[in-house]
């Protein structure tokens, strides 16, 4: 291909993912130029995603671009990617996944057990609020949106007592300092999807399909397809109160951990677990479909 086009939206974190991309094709010979877009997603940081339409807002002027043919490939972060993409439009691959748990930051406290009674914790992620009130109900759990900057700024200026981000955009972003402590999944188990990339083209873009495959790492992206069908099977929504992690086990089998909680009702999670061989897509989705089942007969919905 005479130059490959990256639409990407224009937040540091974003960038510096198109930008890893654009090195990877750039490696492979090709040559590889950056769109930059704006998305709803990141006009609106008055409400909570779940509120205005979920974190679809954030690839919607993404494939937009890609329809119209200014663009030939969008660069997500996997977990703000829709369970089901609009018709006509492909996930092409999955990248080699970072860090995929959530990290505490907080200027003065080393852990979550460190935070005083009481002590404001900022997240929008419906996720996140419900894990953390299992944890420590005593929490005043406060909305925080905006880019990775302005949020870590908002933490600075006192806003909050500590914050909960995604490790993997820390690290990418060469803030691991700032990390005081990184939660185990066994303790607050991550979304669907977090810390992978994946990159989105027109379904009828077969040239674009096989020149994107070798950028795929098959382990990561058959453990996000589990993942992903947890959120698919229970209903779609990137806002639900949702967590689901997918981790290779010996002899090529798939444990997945799935997590609900109700944002309004009892601080009490519904978990569960279950385990499969993952040889295909097929088999990674019905292992994802088959644990959202066990959360909904376990009373998720």
């Amino acid at each position: 291909m005479s130059n490959i086009v990256i639409a990407t939206r224009e937040s540091r974190l974003a960038l510096w993912q198109a930008e890893h991309v654009q090195s990877l094709l750039q490696q492979a010979g090709h040559t590889v130029s950056l769109l930059g877009l704006t998305t709803r997603g990141d006009q609106i940081l008055d409400r909570s995603l779940s509120k205005v339409g979920g974190k679809g807002l954030f690839v919607k002027e993404l494939e937009l671009a890609l329809e119209e043919g200014r663009a030939d490939i969008a660069v997500h972060s996997l977990k703000d990617v829709p369970m089901d993409l609009p018709e006509g439009f492909a996930l092409a691959c999955v990248l080699e996944r970072e860090d995929p748990r959530d990290a505490l930051v907080s200027p003065r406290h080393g852990s979550l057990d460190a935070l005083p009674q009481g002590a404001v914790v900022g997240t929008s992620s419906l996720r996140r609020v419900v894990l953390l009130r299992a944890l420590r109900p005593d929490l005043r759990i406060e909305p925080l949106r905006g880019n990775l900057d302005t949020r870590l700024r908002k933490l600075d200026e006192g806003q909050y007592d500590a914050i909960v981000l995604a490790a993997a955009g820390l690290k990418r972003l060469g803030l691991a300092e700032r990390i005081r402590t990184v939660f185990e999944p066994e303790t607050m188990l991550p979304a669907a999807g977090q810390g992978a990339l994946g990159i989105e083209v027109r379904a009828d873009r077969a040239d674009l399909l096989a020149l994107l495959a070798p950028l795929a790492c098959r382990p990561d992206e058959l453990a996000t397809a589990a993942e992903r069908a947890v959120s698919r099977t229970m209903g779609g929504s990137c806002s639900m109160p949702l967590a689901a992690h997918a981790r290779w086990q010996s002899e090529g089998r798939l444990r997945i951990d799935a997590a609900w909680g109700d944002p309004e009702g009892a601080a009490t999670l519904v978990r569960v677990h279950a385990l499969a061989e993952a040889a295909d897509p097929a088999q990674a989705t019905a292992l994802g479909e088959h644990a959202a089942r066990l959360l909904q007969a376990a009373g998720a919905h």
